[in-house]
């Protein structure tokens, strides 16, 4: 049996960690809502939502824990071409309800394969949808758009707090795309002394791309380090720019 949490925005209550279930790999808790109190408690402990339409409200925290440092991303000779060229524009904070939306659309393939391989996108309610946007509102959550002709093609979502960014999931329109945007999300993280990436579970896909596992234990004690740190000064919102520009600032490429 998990512990049922109360829907009250006041509430911000989790049971510790170290009783999610083995099996399903890290179910904690149900219940509760998804008011901004209860997401930042939440990502505070190292406990995320996942859950489907029909479902109540899942919270998971599972061992071990998928991370990136900022600025150990593998980048492949293809990538760093791409990184490169002026076929791709990135902009931050610009449409932040698009990336979102893209991202509860998107197909299963490889090269979409986000925070939660093998997902179609599902668990992106429209519940969900409204408690980002309101993080998003009070600057604890953002995204990175990947362009291209002026199209969105890619991108990324997450959760910020301190020196930690909670990624929640991202996409491709057209193949790098998803890699392009972790890309230059890693090297403006790093260029801004941000400690870690969560990525939550591991895939295939993740672990090319240079994401590692440590224990739970570890993640925790992470986290109430990072979570009450602070990043250098940083301006969330930029214009589209030329994808190698960014990069050239970050020096990720």
């Amino acid at each position: 049996m998990i512990p049922w949490l109360k829907p009250a925005p006041e509430e911000d209550w989790f049971p510790d960690c170290s009783s999610a279930m083995h099996e399903p790999n890290g179910l904690l808790a149900a219940g509760g809502d998804l008011s901004p109190r209860r997401l930042l408690a939440a990502y505070r402990r190292g406990i995320f939502p996942w859950y489907e339409a029909g479902q109540p409200i899942l919270w998971w925290s599972p061992d071990p824990r998928t991370i990136l440092l900022p600025g150990s991303m593998h980048i492949s000779r293809r990538l760093r071409r791409r990184l490169r060229s002026e076929s791709f524009e990135v902009s931050v904070d610009q449409d932040f309800a698009a990336v979102v939306t893209a991202c509860a659309n998107r197909g299963v393939t490889s090269e979409s394969a986000g925070m939660r391989d093998g997902e179609t996108g599902t668990w992106i309610t429209p519940e969900m949808v409204s408690g980002y946007t309101r993080l998003h509102r009070l600057d604890h959550a953002h995204s990175l758009e990947i362009l291209r002709q002026g199209d969105l093609v890619g991108g990324i979502y997450g959760v910020t707090l301190g020196r930690v960014f909670f990624a929640e999931s991202m996409f491709s329109g057209v193949t790098d795309a998803s890699k392009i945007a972790l890309a230059c999300l890693s090297g403006l993280l790093q260029r801004h002394r941000y400690a870690m990436i969560d990525c939550q579970l591991p895939s295939a896909h993740l672990t090319s791309l240079g994401c590692v596992e440590i224990p739970r234990v570890e993640f925790t004690r992470r986290i109430e380090k990072y979570c009450t740190d602070s990043p250098s000064p940083m301006q969330w919102r930029q214009a589209a720019m030329p994808v190698a520009t960014l990069c050239q600032r970050c020096d990720s490429v």
